[in-house]
């Protein structure tokens, strides 16, 4: 894990029950989803990420991609919708270009780089044999629209995977699991645990599933909702809020790439992302659901974490959850 003398992590032991449980985005390897009212166990990573490092992972990424060997045509039979995909030429992907070490947009290469980002690239690599992804900004709140007006043929943003939103998209996955976690100012040191945030004002993004969780675990809490993550970093380092919780990964990218904000160690939720899809188009889940399954078995998904989130996370990538 990183240094303690770069101060800008909070952190306890982690305990030998949590360690059991090694898989949140950016926190893997420390201890992860352990549901209570606390985020005190575990460490999270929050240094930048060197320029050397970023570099290395983004070509590590094109060499994943230009490996990916597109699906076999059995695999996509007439009138299917992975065949009018690939007759089509490209892949619509919803995704963000706001979310550090999953899908960031580099403004020196232009590139949008990131485990969600990656996964896009290799998918549609599989399903058109071309590195061909048009991306459309999503947020929160517009990613069920987009894929029921079929808007994108696929939605990889931090998407997690509850009972209600599968009533209106169909989720493949999961492939990556996370947990909500709190952030908060540099100088902050009231706040340790879910618990402290009653009575404060707290952030996050519209129609993410954090807003009822802080509603549960601190009811007298003050939430502001905002559209996009930049947004909800923007209040809190202002001082307009007092934290911000979503995604523990979401928010170690925040704090890599500004210096004045940290993340609490802990989680206090279970957050499994999904790849999201039309509701109507059952035969694409079960195809994406088959990549996703073979890219688990032949190693890319391992070599896509340490490409992406590894990048800050030392030690070897942590075991996939189970697929379906």
């Amino acid at each position: 894990m990183l240094n303690r003398s770069q101060g800008r992590i909070t952190s306890t032991r982690t305990t030998a029950t949590c360690a059991a449980v090694v898989f949140v985005a950016v926190a893997s390897l420390t201890a992860t989803a352990c549901s209570g009212n606390t985020a005190g166990d575990g460490k999270v990573p929050g240094a930048r990420t060197s320029a050397a490092a970023a570099g290395a992972g983004s070509e590590a990424v094109d060499r994943l991609v230009q490996a990916e060997q597109p699906a076999e045509g059995a695999l996509l039979p007439s009138g299917s919708t992975a065949a009018g995909i690939r007759k089509r030429g490209t892949l619509t992907v919803g995704g963000t270009q706001t979310a550090a070490l999953f899908s960031l947009l580099d403004p020196t290469t232009g590139k949008v780089e990131g485990f969600d980002a990656a996964m896009s690239r290799l998918l549609a690599k599989y399903v058109t044999g071309k590195d061909s992804v048009k991306r459309v900004n999503v947020t929160a709140a517009t990613r069920e629209a987009l894929l029921k007006n079929h808007a994108v043929d696929a939605v990889l943003a931090t998407y997690t995977i509850t009972p209600e939103r599968k009533k209106q998209v169909a989720f493949a996955g999961p492939y990556y699991e996370d947990g909500l976690a709190i952030e908060v100012r540099l100088s902050e040191s009231g706040i340790k645990t879910l618990s402290d945030l009653a009575g404060k004002t707290v952030v996050t993004q519209s129609a993410s599933t954090a807003a009822a969780a802080v509603k549960r675990g601190a009811p007298t809490a003050k939430m502001q909702l905002f559209d996009t993550n930049v947004e909800c970093v923007q209040a809190l380092r202002q001082g307009r809020a007092d934290a911000y919780v979503l995604d523990q990964g979401v928010l170690a990218g925040n704090a890599s790439t500004n210096s004045d904000v940290k993340v609490l160690a802990g989680t206090f939720s279970k957050e499994p992302y999904g790849i999201g899809l039309p509701l109507d188009e059952p035969d694409f889940r079960q195809f994406v659901e088959g990549w996703l399954k073979k890219i688990t078995a032949d190693g890319t998904w391992a070599k896509v974490w340490k490409a992406t989130v590894g990048t800050q996370v030392p030690g070897p990538a942590p075991a996939p959850p189970a697929i379906g």
